[in-house]
């Protein structure tokens, strides 16, 4: 790599080979015993700042390099002949080619353009189109507007209709149209590595299930993402009930069991959080970087910008106090921020609710130190002063006592209500994916499966290792994988099937407040790509089913309008129902679950080490399933500004 150098004398360029044997330093003594590597070792001992160097030749400043500067060739170039300077040779090269493409010159024939014999309604050419469509990752949408022009996608922004984006679209969501025109998609139905076709697909499909229903029940493992699909959940539901020995799995790589258990265990019923940051006075955040991850970050970026904005009538700024284990952006906005390891933040949480008065909660005398101490006691001191408009948010890699933490402390501020809801999970089924994941393997290496479908997903890439998935996996005698790429988890199975994009495809999802949101396809599939809905549907007793009369059915039977087809097109037109949030829930501290979240910060700083690694998933290639993407790889890092790599972060101290 050539790094940025002012000084314009040493970009000159020279087609020297860098293991040049007459000029490359090397490491034969001379006659008083010293190496040439070991006087350049000298020599850059010397120095003092940075040092810029091409090569070991530029390094070693040999006399045989400065006469290489000095003539601009090697020895072992020819030269032109004395007295034609490159000036002039550059001049006759271009008259050269200027001649030859003259004498190259052909007439072009007339072309002219079809028009359409039937033109589609609304379509001019070079005018765009927009749709409201959705995106979904990690299982929760994203309301997008998709620019297309002649029916080809062309550019993806936020919905502005919806209060989920509000017309914002994270980089995920704009860089996901490159993955539909990517050439290195899936395109084909393969069956043991030959090509296949879906036809034949359904038709062995629907053969293994007759010859194992023979034998007293097909033992099926369904393997997914995170679903906040009501229509996919549907569907999910008519395979368990045509298939009673039949289990569903999910199990998402960045997932929310933190949450879920830091929740579920405070108010001993599944709810979810849902942050109101325009109404907050004093914000704390615990290892959360709620500005640029999680479902709900472009919500909460444009409430928490508008609280930070000093206009005409509008001067009262929020105040942000922010502890974190390791930099993030929503750190680099902080009015106040602390370093500290996880551990640390755990025992800060606890005494920061001792402090405040929770139900339950004791000081923990961790490894914070005299200075946290006073940084906590500082901000517990803000947060009673405005209590009611105050909010703490743990992050999502924080540990499940820090949420039950975090919010128990928002209940005893009086928050509920104001600055955060707490609604019924968007999830279809709620449950925590990581001991979900842990008994689908152990059902595989038990023998108790027959038939393993792992739809969407990459699980011999991105489960934990130490559970042993892909050894597990390959105990079962059928599997079948449905994936955008044939990756690692499609080399072990039997079936592989192409996966649709979701800008070929019909479907829904919902936000993380639990609005709904539908997909619907802007192109027709580009390599004849299936949903995980259409595959599913073959295992049912209805029987193999498009994308679209799945959704459409399911909505259809769900609506009680009077004109479905006229509300249906008002809900495409938008691209979510109105008024379509999740319930709110009403709940109360359970203080046994405080003191217990209490006890476990102290239990781990007795086991403490002196280091501490955190993994948090890639700014931009996120858990691995965007490498493919090249404005993703080619994203700088928020803060380090890295592309096309991958770094330790590792503190000086």
């Amino acid at each position: 790599a050539v790094p940025h150098v002012t000084d314009k004398s040493r970009l000159r360029i020279h087609s020297m080979p860098i293991n040049s044997p007459e000029q490359t330093p090397s490491n034969k003594p001379d006659a008083t015993g010293a190496s040439e590597l070991d006087r350049v070792r000298e020599q850059l001992q010397d120095t003092q700042g940075p040092e810029f160097w091409r090569s070991l030749e530029e390094l070693a400043q040999t006399p045989e390099f400065e006469e290489m500067l000095y003539r601009e060739f090697p020895q072992q170039a020819s030269e032109l002949p004395e007295g034609v300077d490159r000036r002039r040779f550059l001049q006759l090269a271009a008259a050269s080619l200027a001649l030859g493409g003259l004498t190259a010159c052909t007439r072009q024939p007339v072309e002219k353009i079809v028009p359409y014999v039937q033109q589609p309604e609304s379509l001019i050419p070079g005018k765009p189109l927009y749709y409201a469509s959705t995106m979904t990752m990690d299982g929760f949408a994203k309301p997008l507007l998709i620019e297309s022009h002649m029916g080809r996608p062309t550019k993806i922004e936020g919905n502005p209709q919806h209060p989920a984006s509000r017309g914002a679209a994270d980089l995920y969501s704009q860089a996901s149209i490159l993955d539909m025109y990517d050439p290195e998609r899936s395109q084909v139905v393969k069956n043991l590595g030959r090509i296949r076709t879906w036809d034949a697909f359904a038709e062995e499909s629907r053969g293994t299930l007759q010859s194992l229903s023979v034998l007293g029940g097909v033992r099926i493992r369904i393997l997914t993402h995170t679903v906040t699909s009501p229509s996919l959940g549907a569907t999910i539901d008519e395979v368990l009930a045509t298939h009673p020995k039949a289990q569903w799995h999910q199990y998402t790589p960045v997932n929310r069991d933190h949450q879920r258990r830091g929740l579920q265990s405070l108010f001993n019923v599944p709810v979810s959080a849902n942050y109101r940051l325009e109404e907050a006075d004093v914000i704390l955040a615990l290892d959360s970087d709620f500005l640029t991850s999680g479902p709900d970050s472009l919500s909460n970026a444009r409430d928490f910008a508008s609280r930070r904005r000093v206009e005409e009538g509008h001067n009262n700024m929020s105040r942000l106090y922010v502890v974190e284990s390791s930099p993030t952006s929503t750190g680099t906005l902080a009015d106040h921020r602390l370093t500290a390891t996880s551990r640390q933040i755990a025992s800060m949480a606890a005494t920061l609710a001792a402090e405040l008065g929770v139900p339950g909660a004791t000081a923990v005398d961790g490894s914070d130190g005299a200075a946290n101490r006073g940084w906590v006691s500082a901000v517990a001191e803000d947060l009673r002063a405005h209590g009611g408009r105050s909010l703490v948010i743990p992050g999502d890699f924080a540990t499940a006592e820090v949420h039950t933490l975090a919010h128990a402390i928002n209940v005893s501020l009086g928050n509920v209500g104001t600055t955060v809801e707490y609604l019924e999970p968007a999830e279809y089924r709620w449950e925590i994916e990581s001991n979900s994941l842990r008994t689908l393997v152990r059902d595989m290496a038990a023998g108790e499966v027959d038939l393993l479908l792992v739809l969407g997903c990459n699980p011999v890439f991105d489960a934990p290792a130490d559970l042993g998935f892909m050894g597990a996996m390959n105990s079962v005698s059928r599997r079948i994988h449905l994936g955008l790429y044939s990756d690692e988890t499609a080399e072990f199975c039997h079936w592989h099937i192409p996966q649709s994009h979701f800008l070929e495809s019909w479907g829904d999802a919902r936000t993380h407040d639990g609005s709904v949101c539908f997909t619907q396809p802007l192109i027709e599939p580009l390599y004849g790509g299936r949903t995980i809905g259409e595959v599913l549907s073959i295992f049912t007793e209805k029987g193999p089913r498009s994308d679209l009369d799945l959704v459409q059915g399911y909505w259809r039977s769900a609506s009680s309008v009077a004109d479905f087809d006229r509300q249906w097109r008002k809900w495409l037109h938008d691209g979510f129902i109105a008024d379509s949030k999740s319930d709110q829930i009403a709940v109360s501290i359970d203080a046994g679950a405080v003191a217990e979240a209490c006890q476990g910060p102290d239990a781990r700083d007795s086991d403490k080490t002196d280091l501490e690694i955190v993994f948090r998933p890639d700014p931009t290639i996120y858990d691995g399933r965007f490498s493919n993407n090249g404005w993703l790889q080619e994203c700088p890092k928020p803060l380090s500004k890295l592309t096309w790599d991958n770094a330790l972060l590792v503190s000086p101290a």
